[in-house]
């Protein structure tokens, strides 16, 4: 559903299960360090609210969206994680870089998550302007960020539930 008619931030009606038991990586970009700071505190205090433990919360900064992919891969390569979120701001200039950006990230967060059966959250936001990507980074259509960290509780509780 287009985050233009969801609140990105409302888990009403939602089960979410505690996050004390897993063990979290957060992969940022500084690029459009205003938004991305913006993502990770939101994913940061909701991993929290919901259990996890700040010691079982790994940070790493990439220098923009394109490393999102690499960062990922060497925070699994090193293992002991439950799941990691990926945090980046792609936006739209007059060039098609943006295009290859956007797909090549979105490629390689699945192939990473494939490559190491886990979960690898994609919390990157592809938007038209500027205003768009602060509406969805705690504006008016709440923080991405915060759906990215639910997702992650979500998905570690899945694999772990799977997984035995």
């Amino acid at each position: 559903m287009s985050s233009q008619h969801k609140n990105l931030s409302d888990f009403s009606g939602a089960e979410i299960p505690s996050a004390e038991k897993y063990r979290f990586g957060i992969v940022v970009a500084e690029w459009n360090t205003e938004i991305t700071g913006a993502l990770y505190q939101g994913a940061y205090d909701h991993l929290v609210k919901y259990g996890a433990k700040e010691e079982n919360i790994f940070t790493y900064q990439v220098p923009g969206s394109f490393e999102l992919t690499s960062g990922a891969d060497l925070l699994l390569k090193k293992g002991g994680l439950d799941a990691v979120i990926v945090l980046g701001c792609v936006i739209q200039g007059e060039t098609r870089h943006f295009d290859f950006i956007c797909d090549a990230v979105a490629n390689g967060v699945s192939n990473v998550a494939i490559k190491y059966s886990k979960p690898v959250i994609f919390g990157v936001l592809t938007t038209n302007n500027h205003q768009q990507a602060f509406d969805r980074a705690g504006g008016k259509y709440g923080n991405k960020g915060d759906e990215a960290a639910i997702t992650a509780i979500k998905m570690a509780h899945l694999a772990e539930t799977l997984n035995g």
